[in-house]
């Protein structure tokens, strides 16, 4: 049976009052730490045991994304926030605001061809055209994001949107073939 992906996200409903106050949370100094130390370890374990049903950001929809190491070619995965636009799936290399890109954002740029929710997916950095409106659209998912690329422009960094497109049979055949991705 072919994997089926991650569930399917409605990000154009504006976030009710519970995630708005969530969100806040999420922003506050202790739970940013437990989740930069903590949760980034958890949530893929947390992810894989429930079916992708349970993670540390609870009521926003989560997802293991894997990629392989820029430099060493390991299998990395890292549990982030999505949503979607039409077929395709959006995610942002927010490192919660931080000055540095998320390692994963680095690993992706070099190997483009990941796994999203068990599904196999491309990577496409997002071009300035359309970053207006895919933020608009994960903001309503994810409040805090606004307060993210706040931070992180104030340390001079741009948060990267990626798009994950879902791969065909004939471009994984392709990709296994290639000899950058054997073993």
């Amino acid at each position: 049976m072919p994997p089926t992906g991650p569930r399917f996200v409605d990000a154009t409903r504006p976030p009710g009052r519970f995630r708005r106050f969530y969100a806040v949370l999420t922003q506050t100094r202790p739970l940013l730490w437990f989740s930069r130390h903590v949760m980034w370890k958890l949530d893929p374990v947390l992810l894989r045991l429930t079916r992708g049903r349970v993670a540390g950001p609870l009521v926003f929809p989560t997802a293991v994304l894997e990629t392989r190491g820029a430099r060493t070619g390991e299998r990395r995965r890292n549990a982030v926030i999505y949503w979607n636009d039409g077929d395709r799936i959006t995610i942002a290399a927010s490192q919660a605001g931080s000055p540095r890109n998320p390692n994963w954002y680095y690993n992706l740029l070099a190997n483009p061809d990941v796994t999203f929710g068990d599904a196999p997916m491309t990577a496409v950095v997002v071009d300035d055209n359309d970053r207006e409106r895919l933020w608009t659209l994960g903001d309503n998912v994810f409040p805090s994001f606004a307060t993210y690329r706040e931070r992180a422009a104030s340390a001079g960094r741009t948060v990267p949107l990626i798009q994950l497109v879902r791969r065909t049979t004939t471009d994984q055949s392709s990709a296994e073939r290639s000899p950058a991705n054997r073993s």
